[in-house]
């Protein structure tokens, strides 16, 4: 499994490092240029993350990205945080404030990447650089830091392949996608059947509203009732939370041992792929992601070139070769927890650890 993880984290570095031309053109409003450079350090950043469900925005992303504007802008830069709650009219609201608010740069993880097209343009219209964050929204976005997405999706439909093993045929898999508003499913989904397809039957698979751990474990319920418990074999299931949801509805039909996969490498799921009650989770360098975000969105509003950070580029259905960054993921198993999460700080052994988990933790030399 280390070795795979390995290859996909090459793999995905290849990608990011693939020089892709020039980015001069990135942020070039006379105007933003002007108003930005005459304030020197003393920039204002609009930072909008989509939720506060799913445990990472809170944790890892608002303080990582104020961190880095701090550090590159002699402490003088200051962060407008608004969190939307996975509400995209709050959202554009939240847009339409921070133009008011004549913020010099804008941080966007979109709730709905499509809806929040004409948000991006009033914010460029009024002279305001858009990083997309994590999803790539559509409007003319200036540029765009995130994982290599379809390669999440493979490393998810991998892991639970090696995990089925030669019981891949013998019964039915249940794929729980993402929301069906966020460009990311559709990209994890797609590396995720890439590698399926053909290799397992798929009995139910759902697009999960909101991401939402309730209704991934709603439209469990609902496979388990149309498939027949003895039926399912193995559970896709696109992040940590929903998995959540998921092992709960397995373990009230009385389903054990079945492999259910993940992504965020969140605390819950940490502990229980140390107690085999998840198999693994897709372990993403956020401190890497919301550096990089800090630094494009500190250039972008001092007017300056995105040429010696972003090396490659993507594409949005409304705006093309937008300058991007993309980080490497790892498949996280119980083998490389210390390696991974541990030495990178996400969690501390003692918060792992932590009660009932102490016992697995000691057997997977964790203690």
């Amino acid at each position: 499994m280390r070795r795979a993880a390995v290859a996909v984290a090459a793999t995905a570095m290849a990608v990011s490092l693939a020089a892709c031309g020039s980015a001069k053109e990135s942020g070039d409003n006379a105007d933003s240029k002007e108003s930005s450079s005459s304030k020197g350090d003393a920039i204002k950043v609009g930072l909008l993350l989509p939720e506060n469900q799913t445990a990472r925005y809170e944790k890892f992303d608002k303080p990582l990205i104020e961190k880095k504007v701090k550090e590159l802008t002699n402490n003088k830069g200051e962060v407008i945080y608004a969190n939307a709650k996975q509400d995209a009219s709050q959202q554009a609201q939240q847009v339409d404030t921070m133009v008011t608010n004549k913020v010099d740069v804008l941080i966007v993880d979109a709730v709905d990447s499509k809806a929040i097209s004409g948000s991006i343009t009033k914010a460029k219209q009024a002279g305001i650089p858009v990083v997309a964050y994590d999803r790539l929204a559509e409007g003319p976005i200036d540029a765009y830091t995130s994982f290599d997405n379809v390669t999440v999706g493979k490393t998810q439909g991998e892991a639970l392949l090696e995990a089925l093993g030669d019981k891949a045929k013998d019964g039915q898999i249940v794929m729980m996608n993402g929301s069906s508003t966020d460009p990311n499913a559709a990209q994890f989904k797609e590396g995720a059947l890439s590698v399926l397809k053909g290799k397992v039957n798929i009995g139910r698979s759902y697009d999960t509203k909101e991401w939402k751990p309730e209704n991934a474990n709603a439209n469990m319920e609902g496979a388990i009732s149309a498939l027949g418990k003895d039926k399912i074999i193995g559970v896709y299931s696109a992040n940590d939370g929903m998995a959540g949801g998921i092992i709960t509805a397995l373990k009230a039909a009385g389903i054990d041992d079945v492999p259910v996969t993940g992504q965020d490498a969140e605390l819950n799921g940490v502990q229980r792929i140390l107690t085999g009650e998840q198999y693994m989770s897709v372990y993403k360098s956020y401190p890497q992601e919301a550096a990089t975000a800090g630094e494009m969105a500190v250039a972008l509003a001092k007017g300056e070139s995105l040429d010696s950070i972003a090396t490659s580029k993507a594409s949005s259905a409304t705006t093309k070769d937008v300058p991007t960054v993309l980080v490497p993921v790892v498949s996280l198993t119980k083998d490389n927890i210390k390696d991974t999460v541990v030495k990178e700080g996400y969690y501390t052994v003692d918060e792992i650890c932590a009660g009932k988990y102490a016992s697995a933790c000691k057997s997977a030399g964790l203690s």
